[in-house]
């Protein structure tokens, strides 16, 4: 977490707009990343955030992004958007007589375990609904939420035991900085309710799985949520010819 520290001149610290502006992210992303202490924070005497220089182009190499300064950064974010336009053929097909323009894209599903080949069999799995779906595994809490700052998914598919940070933190983190709203999470576990409400319970929105879970079930469970998506938003649920 922050702490007061002197910064002197020649520290290279960046503001949190400066971070996210460098990493391509949102500001609430890089306070998640702060409290997840995936990025170290310091607070100046007058209590204003500032993260260093390195931690923030570590990460960025790690994200596989380029080297533009802060700077460059900043001038390509306040350069004008250009306009896109579909052809006038494209643009009446993707409009349906009375209704706004279909916007279609799959679902986006994030996996999140200690053991990658479980991992690799949940996404061979997943692999039946074809392109209604789209599928990211992460094997720990870190990288888990590294994944949900850049790209929130659509639903959030956790074990608990998980290497460094474990499911219970990673969860806890995304309630405190207000990233579960909107998403669906499945948290898998082999402990008994009173030994998971021993360590803290979980957020409300969660919903718990016992494992044992075979790659298959978790399919089967998460058809029944496509299905429901479907229901409830036609336009982007399943898609039958």
């Amino acid at each position: 977490m922050s702490q007061v520290i002197p910064l002197g001149p020649a520290a290279r610290m960046l503001t949190t707009r400066e971070a996210a502006l460098r990493l391509g992210v949102s500001l609430r992303t890089v306070q998640l990343w702060v409290e997840a202490s995936i990025l170290p924070a310091a607070r100046t005497p007058g209590g204003h955030r500032r993260i260093p220089y390195n931690a923030v182009e570590a990460l960025a190499m790690s994200m596989g992004l380029d080297t533009l300064t802060p700077e460059q950064r900043r001038a390509e974010v306040g350069a004008e958007p250009k306009a896109h336009h579909l052809p006038p053929d494209q643009a009446r097909a993707a409009t349906r007589p009375g209704q706004a323009p279909l916007v279609e894209r799959a679902m986006r599903i994030l996996l999140v375990a200690r053991d990658s080949a479980w991992l690799h069999e949940c996404a061979t799995a997943l692999e039946v609904f074809g392109a209604t779906v789209s599928v990211c595994t992460a094997d720990s809490g870190y990288v888990g939420l590294l994944q949900i700052g850049r790209q929130p998914p659509d639903l959030l598919v956790t074990t608990l035991e998980l290497p460094g940070m474990d499911g219970v933190e990673m969860l806890w983190t995304l309630e405190r900085t207000e990233s579960l709203g909107g998403l669906r999470v499945l948290a898998l576990t082999s402990e008994r309710p009173e030994a998971l409400q021993a360590r803290g319970g979980l957020p409300t929105s969660v919903e718990v799985l016992p494992l044992p879970v075979s790659p298959e079930a978790l399919a089967i469970r998460v058809g029944r949520w496509l299905l429901t998506r479907q229901a409830a938003t036609p336009e982007r649920g399943l898609h039958h010819d």
